[in-house]
């Protein structure tokens, strides 16, 4: 029996279509190869998490596993997006539902009106379909996986798991911003498709001189890397070496401050003890105190008794005595 994947056709004798049989065949268990790949990978995430069968069906199909089914996607996409820029889709989309709705009308009523009995109704089947549990599980199942898959990825690029692939990723965006100014949508995500799909066939057709570009590059960061962080080291023990320098000085000269300060007259009054050398004790002696600058001698006494008043004569007699006195000849 043959394969369930494989679709047989007569033999025609034409070479044209023996190659289109065969291009057939050969396309048909290419995507059930890629079917078969819908598994959870063994490799983890760098922090351990798991991976989803997404991981592994993505990359067989965009690494040009198998050629054919990749490209049959490819062409696939790209035929709906252009169909959706082009093509009245939802406006078919309602012909469709209102043509089918109004045969059926049309058809129940005149069955109704002539043979007593609709003909709509009489296909109705005895019990509606219903789109089974194992269904809607497994459905469910695979949109948690693509939303899993989409999550993982971009926290992977977002935290530089790969860094090669976070710049890529910043190339991509950086180049969406601008262009999505002058090329319309259908025409973005055509480019993206493209890029998507013909970005990993170009790095595997060459990946040994891509490979050693990318380790030049590296090489070339890594030492201006190294030359900044000398550079940076070189600058910041120059700068500690000032640094504590000028903080030596300040410290002196606070401390050498602080020590003036403790040295103060009232403590240069107080008699120290000194020792004599006949003596066998120590004797204190104490030193005279200084006078002070100031002494009591120098006010006034304050008076004891209270003033009293004294009476003046006014300016107005004086001219009365000077009369009173006489008058000498000379």
């Amino acid at each position: 029996m043959a394969d369930s994947g494989d679709v047989s056709y007569p033999n025609t004798g034409s070479p044209v279509v023996d190659t289109v049989k065969s291009e057939v065949n050969k396309t048909a268990g290419e995507l059930n190869n890629i079917k078969k790949t819908r598994v959870t990978p063994s490799t983890t995430a760098d922090n351990g998490q798991p991976l989803t069968h997404y991981h592994s069906l993505f990359y067989s199909l965009l690494s040009w596993e198998q050629p054919r089914a990749t490209a049959l996607s490819y062409a696939s996409i790209i035929g709906f997006i252009f169909a959706a820029r082009y093509l009245p889709l939802l406006r078919w989309a309602f012909k469709f539902l209102y043509m089918s709705l109004g045969v059926t009308a049309c058809a129940e009523i005149a069955g109704q009106l002539v043979l007593k009995q609709g003909l709509a109704s009489s296909f109705r089947p005895r019990r509606y379909y219903t789109i089974p549990k194992e269904t809607h599980e497994a459905i469910l199942e695979d949109v948690s996986q693509l939303l899993d898959f989409i999550l993982i990825e971009f926290q992977r690029i977002l935290f530089a798991e790969n860094v090669i692939h976070t710049v890529a990723a910043f190339t991509a965006a950086f180049l969406g911003y601008w262009l999505i100014r002058f090329v319309p949508a259908w025409g973005l995500t055509v480019l993206t498709v493209t890029t998507a799909y013909f970005g990993p066939l170009i790095y595997i057709s060459n990946r040994e001189i891509i490979d050693e570009q990318i380790q030049n590059l590296q090489d070339i960061i890594s030492a201006q890397t190294n030359q900044l962080k000398d550079l940076a080291g070189e600058r910041t023990s120059q700068a500690t070496g000032l640094m504590k320098q000028y903080v030596g000085d300040y410290s002196s000269k606070a401390s050498e401050y602080i020590g003036r300060r403790s040295v103060s007259p009232e403590m240069a009054k107080i008699p120290t003890p000194v020792k004599t050398e006949a003596a066998p004790e120590p004797v204190i002696k104490t030193e005279p105190l200084a006078d002070p600058a100031i002494k009591t001698e120098d006010f006034p006494e304050a008076p004891k008794a209270e003033p009293v008043a004294e009476v003046v004569e006014s300016v107005e007699s004086a001219p009365d005595a000077a009369e009173q006195e006489p008058l000498l000849a000379v």
